[in-house]
């Protein structure tokens, strides 16, 4: 809710447009029926985008074509470090991994690629920065817990890889999400800089919407969402306005159309 807010009301107020998409990569946990209810409340809430939906798992090719790109100059490797294998070493070393690699040294090793492995790229070492449009300058290592995870051990391909190939091919120029996945950009630009994007697209990190005591709502968890505030009567301008009060931000016509950009900070 706290998204669709930033997304349309940035665009409002930039005179950008709205793509959809519905980054549906993994498998196990994507259903139809995920994407039908979310079309039905943004159409609910009055929120319509300019294009899409675009699905991502409806053509993996671009995803195995950037792959074979990473492939070529020999920075795509196979991995069989799990998360049990992370845990140990955290707990051997007082500490979580940190940095390019991972703590079995797969690239080292040479594992043959498997569908049951984990394939990994490597970014190199260092930092990345940008200018958030809501958090203000920002910097971060590229390899916070290790190389990035390109494809998982079920074959699917991951959000790090999915979202950098369909932004370069979508030509997405301003990217709005929640504070929380604001760690993975670094690895996210200079993955896009690997494939030939040398301008990244812009990036804003918007406030999330929290539960008392500071976990996030969650469908996953069974929190409140807009089908049953709808359900229990509350009109579309009511659902938009509490969701714009959690986040701090002031919405004049209950679509997005006037919002007060937060301070930097």
């Amino acid at each position: 809710m706290a998204n669709a807010i930033y997304v349309w009301g940035m665009a409002a107020a930039s005179g950008a447009r709205v793509l959809l998409r519905f980054e549906d990569h993994d498998r196990e946990r994507s259903r139809a029926a995920y994407a039908d209810a979310i079309l039905e409340d943004l159409e609910w809430l009055g929120f319509v985008p300019d294009a899409g939906p675009l699905l991502q798992h409806e053509d993996p090719t671009p995803y195995m074509a950037a792959v074979d790109r990473l492939r070529a100059v020999g920075l795509v490797y196979a991995c069989d470090c799990t998360r049990s294998t992370f845990a140990a070493w955290a707990a051997t070393h007082g500490g979580a991994w940190r940095g390019p690699g991972c703590p079995g040294g797969c690239r080292d090793r040479a594992l043959g690629e498997h569908p049951s492995l984990t394939l990994r790229v490597a970014l190199g070492p260092g930092e990345e920065s940008w200018d958030d449009r809501i958090l203000g300058p920002r910097v971060g290592a590229v390899a916070l817990a290790g190389d990035q995870a390109i494809r998982d051990r079920h074959g699917n391909w991951t959000y790090g890889l999915c979202v950098v190939v369909d932004d370069i091919r979508q030509s997405v120029s301003l990217v709005i999400r929640g504070q929380d996945l604001a760690e993975a950009t670094p690895a996210q630009i200079r993955l896009a800089r690997l494939l030939g994007r040398s301008d990244p697209p812009a990036f804003a990190h918007h406030p999330l919407i929290h539960k008392p005591g500071g976990p996030k709502l969650s469908k996953a968890d069974g929190d409140t969402g807009v089908r049953e505030l709808r359900a229990a009567g509350w009109s579309a301008e009511e659902v938009i306005g509490e969701a714009a009060a959690e986040v701090g931000l002031p919405i004049a016509d209950g679509r997005g159309a006037t919002t007060v950009a937060p301070e930097r900070g």
